[in-house]
Parts: structure tokens; sequence; C-alpha cells
């Protein structure tokens, strides 16, 4: 192996590398369930699919090795306040990459097969998912010492997974085997549902006060204001997909209620998602007029809107509305250039090296040294 070669495997691979996973495959997953258009992508959507999954295999295997071969470098990316955020990453790209495996997993393998990658990704994902969520923020409450203003769209990335599981889960309850087994894992995914949402409005209500009284740092942070919009549509898209197959699994009018949720929850929340859009999309037009450096947080413009497209699909197929059905096309071209604004300085910064650095810890945040917040 060249010097140039080591030299470029010393270099990191944090989680937050799995969002790129996660901006893959959300393409594949919004395209084939596309209102109007859908039905003639699929060709398109199976290709990308197989490239998040390629991509999803090889991120593993490097952040394998890496862990194996230098221990010190994921201890020291758990404990920096800000990439340890970023742990929520790799669930979501298993349970993006199992969703896609339900919707397309069958032009390639056999019906059984599809089953059992699908599940397995979603069981791994789902438990790596509710241990980022207890875990991170855990570890914020106690070990991170954080100022006022610290708060960012990083924080709901350890939190978020339970929400995609719940989605996820909904398209393999009808595969669950007895009636009782698929309605308890209706209402886990409910609770899933709950967790993410709730703990989604509490960060979300601590970035919104810190842009009011800090304001937006301008930097490589601001994309992931962007991040709002995962939970936000994530939760349409969960909420309708559950409202679905309860249909089908619990008795009236439990089930006419909680499809009816998909539209009283849904178009409120959607429209908030489509506010912030308009505020982080003001700011972002900000900071790059300041000349905004790219970093990896740029695929935050792909998976959260991803999710958006999935949502007002949602919503299209539950009100039977025009506007729904276009409002998703819509979105799904923007999500389109925003995955090949951030593949391209994604591959220009991999070529010059720079996003392959460790990660510097927010000025706003710091590790307690030695010991616990309460001890301090």
């Amino acid at each position: 192996m060249s010097v140039k070669t080591e030299a470029k495997f010393g270099k990191e691979i944090g989680p937050n590398w799995f969002a790129s996973v996660m901006g893959t495959g959300i393409i594949a997953n919004a395209a084939i369930g596309l209102p109007l258009i859908g039905i003639h992508l699929t060709g398109f959507a199976l290709i990308v699919w197989l490239l998040a999954a390629m991509l999803l295999i090889v991120m593993l295997a490097i952040k394998t090795v890496q862990t194996i071969t230098r221990p010190d470098i994921i201890k020291r990316q758990f404990n920096d306040p800000v990439m340890a955020q970023f742990f929520g990453a790799p669930p979501m790209a298993l349970l993006t990459i199992a969703g896609g495996t339900i919707l397309m997993g069958h032009h390639i393998f056999a019906p059984e097969t599809v089953l059992t990658i699908a599940w397995t990704l979603w069981l791994v994902g789902t438990v790596a998912g509710l241990l980022s969520a207890v875990i991170i923020p855990f570890r914020l409450f106690t070990h991170y010492e954080v100022n006022s203003h610290a708060a960012f769209g990083g924080w709901l990335m350890p939190v978020v997974p339970p929400m995609v599981s719940a989605t996820i889960g909904a398209m393999l309850i009808p595969h669950a085997e007895g009636i009782v087994l698929q309605q308890t894992l209706l209402y886990a995914c409910y609770a899933m549902f709950g967790v993410s949402l709730i703990a989604a409005m509490i960060i979300i209500t601590l970035i919104w006060n810190r842009l009011a009284h800090a304001g937006s740092s301008g930097g490589a942070r601001v994309p992931t204001l962007w991040i709002v919009l995962g939970p936000l549509g994530q939760s349409i898209t969960a909420i309708g997909a559950l409202g679905t197959v309860a249909l089908a699994v619990v008795d009236q009018p439990i089930a006419s209620s909680l499809n009816t949720m998909a539209i009283l929850y849904g178009v409120p929340v959607w429209g908030f998602a489509v506010f912030w859009s308009c505020i982080a999309g003001l700011l972002t037009v900000r900071a790059m007029r300041r000349k905004m450096p790219f970093a990896l947080t740029w695929w935050a413009f792909t998976f959260p809107v991803g999710t958006c497209v999935t949502g007002t699909t949602q919503l299209a197929l539950h009100t039977g509305l025009p506007v729904f059905q276009w409002a998703a096309i819509i979105l799904f071209a923007a999500l389109i250039c925003a995955w090949v604004i951030a593949a391209i300085g994604t591959i220009k910064g991999f070529k010059g090296g720079y996003i392959l650095k460790p990660a510097i810890n927010s000025p706003a945040v710091q590790v307690a040294k030695g010991h616990d917040k309460d001890n301090n």
C-alpha cells in the first residue's frame, strides 16, 4: 500500500457519513410512491436503492474495520458532544434500506429473502435507534457541558430513528404472523412515534430559542436547520402509513379513528413544515451569501426533504387532492437537486481530504472533564 493510500485511510469516517446513505435511499423510497408519476419511476428507484444499499455496505465495512483497528477514533467521536449526536444516522440508514427492500427487493430477490432482509435490517435499526434515543440524550444531560445557545439541528438525529422505525414497521405489519402480533407491532410503532415526536418538539423549541437569542452562526451548522423537517415529514409519513394498516389490523371504530389521524395530524404539521422550510431557506441563502463552507451537514438538505415528499404523498393518498399530489412531485424535484449538490460537494471534499479530518468540538459544548455535570 502506498503512502498516499495509507494517509487516506488514516483519515476519519464518522457516523455523520451515514447521512449519505439516508439521503440516497430516501430518493428511491419517495420515487416509487409518488402520485401520478411513481409508476414510471420503478427502474430509477431500483437503481438508486441499489446504490444506497452498496453505500451502506461500504460504510459499515469501513466503520467496522476502523473501529477494530483504531478504537480510539470511535471513542473520541462518542465523547465529542457534536459528533455523538450523529450516532442516530447509522440506525436510520439501516431502516431506510429496509424500507427500500420491501418496496423494490422483489425485483431481485425471492419474497422470502426480501422479508428476511427487511426484518433483519428493521430489527437491528430499531434496537440501535432506541439505544441512540436514550444514550445520547442521557450523555448530553450528564456528560457534556452545554451553554444556553448550544441547541442545533443535530440534537434531533439521535431521537428521530424511532419515528423511522414506526414508518418502516407499518410496512412490515401485514407480513407478521397472527393478528395479535400485528396489533402488538402496530401499537409499538405508535409508541415509537410518540417517543420521537415529543422529544423532537422539545428540541425544535430549543432551536427556536437559540435562533431568537443567539442568531444563526452562518457557518456549516446552518444546514442542520433542515433536519427539523425530518421528524415533521417522517411523522406525517408514519401516521399515514400506520392509519392505513390499522384498517386491516384493528376493529372499528378505532381503525377509522387511527386512519383519520393521518389527515387531522398530517395537514397541520405539513403546514408547519412548509413554514419552517421558508425560515430555513432564508437562513441558508443568507449563509451562502456569506460564503458558507461545504461540510457533510449539507446532506441535511436531502433526507429531511425526502421525508416531506413521502409525508406529502401520504396526504395525497388520504385526501385525494391534486394540491398534495403536485406538491409531492415538486418536493421530489427539490430533493433531486439537493442530492446532486450534496453529492458533488462530498466528492470534491473527499478528493481534497478536508471532510475526512477529525471534527472539532463546537465552542458551545464541551466534554465535562473527568466527572459528570452534577459533580461540577
